[in-house]
């Protein structure tokens, strides 16, 4: 099973852009920054890899998901999936 490429290319910009949010705040822990400023980035990152585990999830977990033998989803499956991302 493959999901939709055009919406793992946007999920992969989104991881792109947090793993260099990431790098900045290690630089600002590195460099003895404010403590509220890493926290506010670390935030930003946190949120950023949240829209990206989402947009997997939006795009393609009913595919993912889906019991081939009668065609129905997996709810519990469905439902440890998002409550990993909470």
């Amino acid at each position: 099973m493959e999901l939709d490429p055009n919406e793992m290319r946007k999920v992969s910009n989104r991881l792109k852009r947090a793993q260099g949010q990431l790098a900045a705040v290690i630089r600002m822990v590195d460099d003895g920054a404010d403590c509220a400023d890493v926290v506010t980035q670390l935030s930003a990152v946190s949120k950023a890899l949240d829209r990206a585990g989402f947009a997997v999830i939006s795009s393609g977990l009913k595919q993912c998901l889906t019991d081939e033998e009668n065609g129905t989803a997996d709810l519990q499956k469905l439902e440890k999936l998002f409550l990993s991302l909470a």
